[in-house]
């Protein structure tokens, strides 16, 4: 059943069934994106799938939450310009349109985007970009997500 735990992302992170999910966080999991058109595209999914929004959390939880991101972002960051080419920077997002859980996004960006979309939010990219199956995550994802993996230990120590 492969779109099973897209259903469920936070409680199959939390029964240890969540394919994307690198590494448990603090308050959080840090998950590869399904989507790859940015490599390294990351997500920080909330550890309670009952918290819908950063301001539900208790202050001490939200701040940890965000030091998560922080972490992840970092760590997305330094995986990138490791292994990947034309490195340009990471966008953090909380954003919380679409789905119903507290989440946070990590885009990395690059020199190689198109022109007229670099500065631009990656939600403003072409529609196909999210369901082409070249973009979808696969095992020649494997040493990013390998890369991602050894920043967040090392930010963690």
């Amino acid at each position: 059943m492969m779109g099973g735990w897209r259903e469920d992302r936070v409680g199959s992170a939390l029964r240890g069934e969540n394919p994307a999910v690198l590494r448990r966080l603090d308050a959080g999991f840090a998950a590869i994106g399904d989507v790859q058109f940015l490599p390294g595209y990351s997500v920080l999914l909330t550890d309670d799938p009952a918290v819908r929004r950063l301001s539900e959390l208790p202050r001490g939880r939200r701040l940890a939450f965000l030091g998560n991101m922080d972490r992840l972002g970092e760590a997305v960051e330094r995986a990138c310009r490791r292994v990947e080419s034309g490195f340009r920077r990471v966008n953090l997002e909380i954003l919380g349109n679409a789905e119903g859980f507290l989440h946070a996004h990590v885009w990395p960006r690059y020199d190689w985007e198109p022109e007229d979309l670099v500065r631009l939010p990656v939600w403003l990219y072409p529609r196909e970009r999210w369901s082409e199956e070249r973009y979808a995550l696969g095992a020649r994802h494997a040493p990013l997500r390998e890369a991602i993996g050894e920043e967040l230990d090392r930010l963690g120590e």
